[in-house]
This record gives C-alpha cells, sequence and structure tokens, in this order.
C-alpha cells in the first residue's frame, strides 16, 4: 500500500496529520500513478469578498412553507362550478357525442376560472360527468391520497329533464 493512502487512512481515523499534497510533494510517482490523482478539495475564503456561490445558492433555497399562507375558496370555487354548469346545461337535450364535447369544454372553462382565483401552490383537478336520466341511478366515487389540513374539493350537480352533470374540483396543496 502506498504511502498516501496509509496517510489518509489516518486522517480518516481521526488523527490530526496535514495531508501530503498540501506540504508540495504533488506530482510524484506512486506504484503507476502520481499523487495528483487523489483528490483533495480545499476553500479559502478571504475577509472582505463575498461568496458568489453562497449568494446563488440562497435566492434558490427551499423556504421551507409548512403549510398554505391563503386556503383554497371552496365557497368560491361552489359559485364557479353552479354558474358553470347551469349556463352550459339548462336548456340542452342528452345527446352522445355532444356530452363527449361539452365534458372537455366544461373541464376546461371551470378549471381556467378556479385558476383565476390566484391561490398559490394548489394544483387543481378537475372532473366532470354528464349523462342521460332515464330512470337509473348512479354513484360517483373517487379516493384520494390526502392531507387533510390542506387538501380540499369542491362539488355540484345539476339535473334538467333529459340530463345530469356532476363536476368536482380537487384542490391539493404542493409543497
Amino acid at each position: 500500500m502506498s504511502d498516501v493512502f496509509k496517510h489518509q487512512r489516518r486522517e480518516r481515523k481521526g488523527s490530526k496529520v496535514a495531508s501530503e499534497a498540501s506540504y508540495g510533494v504533488r506530482g510524484t510517482k506512486t506504484a503507476g500513478r502520481t499523487k495528483d490523482s487523489i483528490s483533495t478539495v480545499s476553500n479559502i475564503e478571504e475577509l472582505g469578498q463575498p461568496d458568489e456561490n453562497a449568494q446563488r445558492a440562497g435566492k434558490l433555497e427551499n423556504p421551507y412553507q409548512q403549510g398554505a399562507y391563503k386556503r383554497f375558496p371552496v365557497s368560491a370555487a361552489n359559485d364557479i362550478l353552479k354558474d358553470v354548469l347551469a349556463n352550459y346545461l339548462q336548456e340542452e337535450k342528452y345527446e352522445v357525442e355532444w356530452a363527449r364535447q361539452m365534458t372537455k369544454t366544461i373541464c376546461e372553462v371551470i378549471q381556467s376560472r378556479v385558476k383565476d382565483l390566484l391561490i398559490p401552490r394548489y394544483k387543481i383537478v378537475t372532473l366532470v360527468h354528464i349523462g342521460q336520466l332515464a330512470g337509473q341511478s348512479m354513484q360517483i366515487n373517487s379516493r384520494c391520497l390526502w392531507d387533510a389540513s390542506n387538501d380540499t374539493f369542491a362539488s355540484h350537480s345539476f339535473k334538467n329533464s333529459s340530463l345530469y352533470g356532476v363536476a368536482t374540483v380537487y384542490a391539493v396543496y404542493f409543497e
């Protein structure tokens, strides 16, 4: 085993011996390798000169925010759901192709209006179901991995003579 490796082993064990590289012994051959091939890092900061890397890192650090500064306004989201469903479905008759396209349209409208509330750090998931009223019953369930202190949802259902519509908005806090 070379002297350099023995020396590094002593340093790792807690001995207070300075490395050979700090004494200027660099560049000599040791078993086919130079002692330069062993990496050592040292950092000397001069007083009065600010460290540029530390300043950049300070701007990019995580704020470690534990909860939402502003809660998601469920009542405002409910109002949006009621308004959009009523405006788009009030006088309509159920047709398969129309319902498929209208589901996408209503989702986009609800998503954009909820995003206009400008609630920071919440991810918004919007679901819309449109179906025909023909004497059947229907049950819609969902499961989520949930943080009850920050995450929430709003839901509204609408019925007219030929169709029903259910819209749900999930607001999931993103840390």
